[in-house]
C-alpha cells in the first residue's frame, strides 16, 4: 500500500407571521447520525423528515429520496424543484447491481450551436431561453416504478404537506432571496411568491407555497403525462415563450424555444454507471452528460499511479482531470469514457506531476489506448466554463441494504428567476451550462434534445462487493473537486467521515489559480506555495451529503456542520 502524506497542520402566495415577537426559531439540524434501519443525509430538516418516516413505514430508499427530493422543491426551491433535473445512482441490494437514471434537462429541438453565442451570460440565465426541458418528474416516475414500492402521489404526500403548512425561513433561505431580490422582483409571478410586501420573507417567519402544494397534488393525481404534454406543460412552455415580466421593468428577459412537444418526447434515461478500481476498492459514479463519474474516477487513477498523495498531488490529479473533461467529456458520440478511466492513461497523466505545480491550463492527454511512460501532452486546453454553484444532494440507506446518492438541481441559485404563473415552481436555467461560443469543437456546444454538459457527481463506494460510502455535493463544477477530496480525506488521509466532510477545502479546476476556503489558506497555504501553487478565496465550497456503512448493519449519516447553513442527518432508529 502505498503511503499516504498527512496534510500539515392573485391566490395568496405566501403567508408570513408578521409580529418580531411572533417569529419562530428555524429548528435545530443534526449534521451526523448513527444507528440502523437506514439512514438519510439532506441539506434541510424538512427532507430528512420525510425521508425517515417513509422509512419507517416500510418504504426503501428510492421511496424515501424520491420524497425528500420533492420536499427540498419546497424548503429548497433556489436549488431543486420538479421544473429541474438530475441524476441517481442506487443500489439494487436485491439484485446487487448499480443502476443510473439520467434525468437531465434537453435543450429544445429548436436550439442550435450559435442559440446562446454573443449573449451576456447573466442575460442568458434569467430568460426563458435558458429553461431545459425538465427531467425530474420523468426521474421519479422511472425510479419509483423501476425500482420503489410507492405510487408517485404517496411519495408527494410529504412534500404536498410541507409546502401547505409551510417551514421556517431560516437565514440560508433569506440570504438567497435577498441575493436574488433585483432579478425576481422583474418578474410579476416570482415576486408575487418569494417577495411578499417586496422584501424577502424574514428569518423565523413561516414561508407556504400553497400553489406549489396544488400542484403536487394535482401531478400525484394526473401522472407524469401532465407535465409531458398536458396541461401543467402547456403551462410551461407559455411561460418559456412569453416570460411574465413585470410591468415598468427593464430587464431583457429573452423568450424561450421550447415547445410542448419537446416535453412530449422527454425520456428520463437509464445508463451504465462509470466504475473504476481504487485502492481495491469499486468507485461507481455517473456518466455523461455528466462528467462527475469520469472527472472523478480519472483523479483517482492519476492518485492511485503516484507514489504518495498529499494535498499537492490531490491539486495536480484534479487540474490534469479537469484538462482532459474538458477536450472530452458532453452529450456527444463517442466521448473515450474507457480510455479516460483507463489505468494506462492514469499513469500516462500521472508522470506529469512533479513536485512543482503545472502551469494552468495544462493541455489534455490522449486518451487513445497507446500509452507511453510519460508522453507530453499536444492537444489545446479547454477554459472552465461558468456553472451555477447551486444544485442539492441527498444519500439515503435502507434496512434492505439499498443506497442511492442523488443530485437534483434547477442550475443557479434561482434558477432562471421565473416562477410559473399559478403553479408556485420555479423554471430552470440548466441550458446555461452549455458553452456559448463560438468555440469550434467544443463537446459542450447546445443543440437540439442535446443534455448539457453537467458537474454531478453522485458517487457509491464498494468494498468486496457491497457498499461502504456514498457521497456527493452541489456546487457547479466544485463538485466534482469536493466529491474527490472527500475521498481523499477519507482513504488517502484517514479521515473520519465526519471529518473529511468538514475539513476546509480547495478546488482546482485547470485554472491559473486555485480557490480554497480560508482555513484551507490558514493551514495550507505557505507549503503549498513553495511548491507554486496559487491561490484565491472561495468562501465555501459545495455543501456535501454522505453515509457510511460501519459494519453489522451500522449506518453513519453526515452532512454539512457549517456550510450552507448545515444540514440534516438523521437514521431510523439510534439502537437496536
Amino acid at each position: 500500500m502505498r503511503r499516504a502524506i498527512i496534510p500539515a497542520a392573485a391566490a395568496l402566495f405566501v403567508s408570513l407571521v408578521p409580529a418580531p415577537a411572533a417569529l419562530a426559531r428555524p429548528p435545530v439540524k443534526v449534521p451526523v447520525a448513527e444507528g440502523y434501519g437506514g439512514a438519510v443525509a439532506t441539506v434541510d430538516l424538512d427532507a430528512s423528515k420525510a425521508a425517515i418516516s417513509v422509512l419507517r413505514r416500510g418504504g426503501n430508499a428510492m421511496d424515501a429520496a424520491v420524497a425528500a427530493g420533492a420536499v427540498l422543491g419546497v424548503t429548497e426551491p433556489y436549488s431543486a424543484g420538479l421544473a429541474g433535473g438530475g441524476f441517481m445512482v442506487y443500489y439494487d441490494a436485491r439484485q446487487r447491481k448499480v443502476f443510473t437514471i439520467d434525468g437531465r434537462e434537453t435543450a429544445p429541438r429548436a436550439m442550435t450551436s450559435t442559440s446562446l453565442e454573443g449573449i451576456p451570460f447573466d442575460e442568458g440565465v434569467t430568460s426563458g431561453l435558458s429553461a431545459g426541458v425538465p427531467g425530474t418528474v420523468a426521474t421519479w416516475d422511472v425510479a419509483l416504478r423501476r425500482f420503489g414500492t410507492m405510487s408517485l402521489g404517496q411519495a408527494l404526500q410529504p412534500a404536498i404537506e410541507v409546502a401547505s403548512k409551510g417551514f421556517v425561513v431560516d437565514q440560508t433561505f433569506y440570504d438567497q432571496t435577498a441575493a436574488n431580490a433585483a432579478r425576481f422582483k422583474d418578474i410579476s409571478s416570482t415576486a408575487r411568491l418569494y417577495l411578499p410586501n417586496g422584501a424577502p420573507p424574514p428569518v423565523g417567519s413561516i414561508f407556504r407555497n400553497p400553489e406549489l402544494a396544488d400542484t403536487y397534488r394535482e401531478l400525484g393525481r394526473r401522472g407524469p403525462g401532465w407535465l409531458y404534454g398536458g396541461q401543467l406543460g402547456k403551462e410551461i412552455v407559455a411561460t418559456v415563450k412569453n416570460p411574465p415580466v413585470t410591468p415598468g421593468s427593464t430587464r431583457n428577459v429573452r423568450p424561450g424555444l421550447m415547445e410542448l412537444s419537446d416535453l412530449r418526447a422527454y425520456r428520463a434515461l437509464l445508463r451504465e454507471p462509470t466504475k473504476i478500481s481504487y485502492n481495491g476498492m469499486d468507485v461507481y459514479g455517473m456518466a455523461p452528460p455528466s462528467s462527475g463519474g469520469s472527472t472523478v474516477g480519472e483523479a483517482l487513477n492519476i492518485l492511485e499511479a503516484l507514489p504518495r498523495v498529499g494535498l499537492h498531488e490531490y491539486l495536480e490529479a484534479s487540474r490534469l482531470a479537469f484538462a482532459d473533461r474538458g477536450k472530452y467529456v458532453g452529450d456527444i458520440p463517442g466521448v473515450p469514457l474507457e480510455e479516460l478511466l483507463s489505468d494506462g492513461f492514469a499513469k500516462e497523466r500521472a508522470c506529469l506531476v512533479g513536485d512543482t505545480a503545472l502551469t494552468s491550463p495544462v493541455a489534455p492527454g490522449s486518451p487513445d489506448g497507446s500509452y507511453e511512460p510519460c508522453a507530453e501532452p499536444t492537444g489545446t486546453a479547454t477554459p472552465v466554463a461558468q456553472e451555477g454553484p447551486e444544485t442539492t444532494h441527498l444519500v439515503v440507506a435502507d434496512r434492505w441494504g439499498n443506497v442511492i446518492a442523488y443530485n437534483l438541481t434547477i442550475e443557479s441559485t434561482g434558477g432562471n428567476g421565473i416562477v410559473v404563473p399559478g403553479r408556485g415552481v420555479l423554471l430552470n436555467n440548466e441550458l446555461t451550462d452549455f458553452t456559448f461560443g463560438p468555440a469550434p469543437g467544443d463537446p459542450n456546444l447546445p443543440g437540439p434534445g442535446k443534455r448539457p454538459r453537467s458537474s454531478m457527481a453522485p458517487t457509491l463506494v464498494f468494498d468486496g462487493g457491497r457498499p461502504v460510502l456514498a457521497a456527493g455535493s452541489p456546487g457547479g463544477s466544485t463538485i466534482i473537486t469536493t466529491v474527490l477530496q472527500i475521498l481523499v480525506n477519507r482513504y488517502e488521509f484517514g479521515m473520519s467521515l465526519p471529518e473529511a466532510l468538514a475539513a476546509p477545502r480547495a478546488t482546482q479546476r485547470n485554472t491559473a489559480q486555485t480557490q480554497a476556503e480560508q482555513a484551507f489558506l490558514d493551514k495550507y497555504r505557505a507549503e503549498l506555495e513553495a511548491k507554486g501553487h496559487s491561490f484565491v478565496l472561495n468562501p465555501e465550497i459545495g455543501a456535501a451529503t454522505a453515509l457510511e456503512f460501519l459494519g453489522r448493519s451500522r449506518i453513519q449519516a453526515v452532512a454539512e456542520p457549517t456550510r450552507r447553513g448545515g444540514g440534516s442527518a438523521m437514521v431510523v432508529s439510534p439502537g437496536r
